[in-house]
């Protein structure tokens, strides 16, 4: 299906693997000129060889950054000036409970996470509404409706952004912008597999046994989400096929959410 994203531009934080790793190769099969961003420089160049190599004539910048940092978040938004669209994905919250999340914790996840989406969304949304044009969505993740004590700061902070990409979205309209979120589920990557593992380790004391986890064996479909689903979607939200939703968060977790 074409979505007419030829020609667009995207920004994509945390491009280098994963979710990110995943839009990327999407939105660059969909004709977009790409500018990845992540902290790792050589993690990004690899991504940027293979989507050369397998989409030639895309144009593709890379912009190291630690997104945690005002500055860099800022220095970021100077270098794209002219996006169409955003996709804030970097950031990965620890598991754990309110006990064993200390408060520099809490703090650095919630600068790379929390605001670093607010602050790049910030940075980057006044150039979109002076052009009467963009969309920005957040990849924020279905702990903050599915909320878990046991990953208290990633509840937390999803809750968070789920709030501020349903309020900024229900107003942004009105600068010709739409602002909206997906919630993944547990999705095949290496960020999963550290979740489980840490999962498995408090259930039983050792890493390896995720396979027995409840939680594991009663998911959906029998599998996690492949981050080509999450990024099959974040390309149709880009599109003027989804031009009339903004203010909302689709959750791609086979239905886990709702569970009881």
């Amino acid at each position: 299906m074409d979505l007419g994203l030829a020609g667009k531009k995207a920004l994509i934080t945390g491009a280098s693997r994963g979710i990110g790793r995943a839009i990327a190769g999407v939105f660059a099969a969909e004709g977009c000129a790409l500018a990845l961003a992540s902290r790792d420089r050589s993690a990004l160049e690899a991504a940027a060889a293979e989507l050369r190599a397998a989409h030639p004539g895309i144009a593709i910048t890379i912009h190291p950054a630690d997104l945690s940092r005002t500055a860099d978040q800022e220095a970021l938004a100077r270098a794209c000036p002219e996006i169409d669209i955003l996709v804030n994905n970097a950031g990965a919250n620890p598991p754990g409970t309110l006990a064993e999340i200390d408060d520099a914790t809490w703090r650095a996840a919630w600068d790379l996470k929390m605001f670093g989406f607010i602050n790049l969304t910030r940075a980057c949304y006044a150039g979109m509404a002076a052009r009467r044009s963009g969309v920005i969505i957040n990849i924020i993740g279905a702990a903050g409706e599915r909320l878990n004590a046991q990953y208290i700061l990633g509840s937390t902070g999803n809750a968070g952004l789920m709030a501020f990409t349903r309020a900024l979205g229900s107003a942004s309209p009105a600068d010709g912008v739409r602002v909206v979120g997906i919630n993944p589920g547990l999705t095949a990557t290496e960020r999963a597999t550290m979740l489980v593992e840490s999962w498995s380790r408090a259930a039983f004391g050792t890493p390896d046994r995720w396979q027995e986890l409840p939680q594991v064996k009663t998911l959906p479909f029998g599998r996690m989400a492949a981050a080509r689903e999450v990024a099959d979607l974040a390309a149709f939200l880009a599109s003027e096929r989804a031009g009339y939703i903004s203010g909302t968060i689709v959750t791609i977790d086979g239905g886990a959410a709702n569970r009881h």
